[in-house]
């Protein structure tokens, strides 16, 4: 029995041994050889093999490390699965579905040539062998796939593309090419543009239109051409939007320049550079400026020197510092403070104003303002002698406005009542007055009773009374309505002739308390 036991051990050691030299012999392919050997050798070279130890990969061929670098410590079983899920949807999520399976194929998806995965586990090491078969990675990186991708590309642009030939007969377009026929109601065989040598379109970006039949509608294209060997590549980018809007803004200067040449101001505009880039038919009239020297776009230094020679301009005091103050008058311009009158030797008067433009343009208005300073000289010189003719006058005289304040007043009123309403910076009103008047002279409802009538609407008549000043002397005092609701009080030293009848605000409440 002891012998049998002996045996028996001896066998059983016979067989691990037998079965561990088995496994060194079956794993030495793969292990002794990592970085060498098969993964190196003519399917290494080819494909992409990886090898894991449980989820962390220990070595990969030169294929794969092409892609997922082997010296990537943070690159594991899930990121391989997260990079081939794509392609290949069956591609186990662990190692652990090889070990329990022992090996397996996984097809791939796509239509794009792509080869099997072949994974295998051999006593815990996992082998994944990417197959070749027409392509040469896993990601869909082929020309016929590029191909693919640039014609999709043309096909779904947005804008009309198409090929001609050297004769400009149509090659190829893409989808917006024929829907841009059909809405033209042309046919989608033949080029909407005209392309070939002599047209005129080769090499630059033209703009052309296209008639939609049955309308006098136009439909406008940038139209860019490229010459190939074996015809033209053509491109054409909607610009309908653009059109319109250059009409619109062309048709809004038309429309400025039709109310600019009605304006009797004159206008002239400088752009950024301070050149001439508008003006108006006033501007000729103002200035006797020459049309033609005005069409050739003076600068603005220019313009006043020949404003200045044609005398339509004040003669400087001093030549030397003409260009400094032209310097100034333009910078005072651009901030919008430029504001004169000019009179000029012919006796007209002109008001110039500058003011600033977008995109650092200055505009200058010059305006012919002699008939209003001619009217305002005369009006002042009218004033003036009724001034000189009221103050020659003995008896006193103030007038006021409807509604109280002290409008008027000459000589003799300011001597009597040692006042100068003139000289006050405050406007005097009738109270003023007549609390001036009070003091002066002894209490009397005279005062008060003119007071009252300025502040009256309607009902009004002339009436008189009498005033004694604190002197003595003795004042008739003359009330009368004039224009516009104003009131003119009269002092004369001297009684009246023929005392005027009129009534006092307080003799008509009397009256129109007995009327009621």
């Amino acid at each position: 029995m002891q012998e049998l036991a002996y045996l028996d051990w001896v066998l059983l050691g016979l067989i691990c041994t037998i079965t561990a030299a088995a496994a060194v012999y079956w794993m030495a392919p793969q292990r002794a050889t990592i970085g060498v050997g098969p993964l190196d050798g003519p399917d290494g070279v080819r494909d992409k093999i990886f090898i894991f130890d449980g989820p962390n990969l220990i070595d990969a061929s030169a294929m794969a490390r092409t892609i997922f670098p082997a010296d990537n410590k943070e690159f594991n079983w899930t990121r391989l699965h997260d990079a081939l899920a794509g392609e290949y949807p069956d591609f186990p999520q662990s190692p652990q579905f090889v070990r329990s399976q022992g090996s397996l194929t996984i097809p791939a998806s796509g239509k794009g040539g792509l080869g099997d995965i072949h994974c295998e586990w051999i006593d815990g090491i996992t082998r994944v062998h990417l197959h070749r078969k027409n392509v040469a990675s896993a990601l869909p990186d082929t020309v016929a796939q590029r191909q693919e991708t640039l014609r999709l590309a043309m096909e779904q642009a947005p804008y009309p593309i198409w090929h001609v030939d050297q004769h400009g007969n149509l090659n190829c377009s893409n989808t917006a090419y024929g829907a841009l026929c059909r809405k033209v109601g042309k046919d989608d065989r033949e080029p909407l543009f005209s392309i070939g040598p002599g047209k005129g379109l080769v090499g630059n970006k033209t703009r052309a239109s296209v008639g939609v039949a049955g309308s006098e509608k136009k439909l406008w294209f940038d139209v860019s051409v490229v010459q190939q060997d074996i015809g033209f590549l053509c491109y054409a980018v909607d610009v309908n939007a653009v059109v319109d809007a250059e009409i619109a803004q062309r048709n809004f200067v038309q429309t400025l320049a039709k109310t600019f040449a009605q304006l009797p101001i004159g206008l002239a505009i400088f752009d950024r550079n301070r050149q001439l880039a508008l003006f108006n038919p006033a501007l000729i009239d103002l200035t006797a400026l020459p049309a033609d020297f005005l069409s050739a776009r003076p600068n603005l230094l220019s313009f006043f020197d020949r404003l200045r020679d044609q005398r339509m301009m004040p003669e400087p005091k001093n030549y030397g510092s003409w260009r400094h103050q032209m310097a100034d008058l333009v910078a005072a311009a651009a901030d919008g403070r430029y504001q004169e009158t000019w009179t000029l030797p012919s006796g007209a008067v002109y008001s110039v104003s500058g003011r600033p433009h977008p995109d650092g343009a200055v505009a200058f208005l010059f305006e012919d303002i002699t008939a209003e300073i001619t009217l305002t000289r005369r009006f002042r010189t009218d004033l003036e002698i009724n001034q000189s003719m009221i103050d020659q006058m003995d008896d006193a005289i103030v007038v006021f406005s409807e509604n109280g304040a002290l409008n008027f007043s000459n000589a003799a009123y300011r001597k009597i009542w040692s006042v100068d309403p003139e000289a006050s910076f405050v406007q005097m009103s009738v109270l003023d007055a007549t609390r001036t008047w009070q003091g002066m002279c002894q209490a009397t409802p005279v005062l008060g009773e003119i007071r009252e009538f300025v502040g009256l609407r309607k009902n009004r008549v002339e009436w008189w009374g009498e005033i004694q000043l604190k002197g003595g002397q003795s004042l008739s005092c003359c009330v009368f309505p004039i224009s516009h609701g104003a009131t003119m009080v009269v002092f004369s030293r001297d009684h009246p002739d023929n005392p005027l009848p009129g009534t006092t605000p307080s003799e008509l409440r009397l009256e129109n308390i007995e009327d009621g």
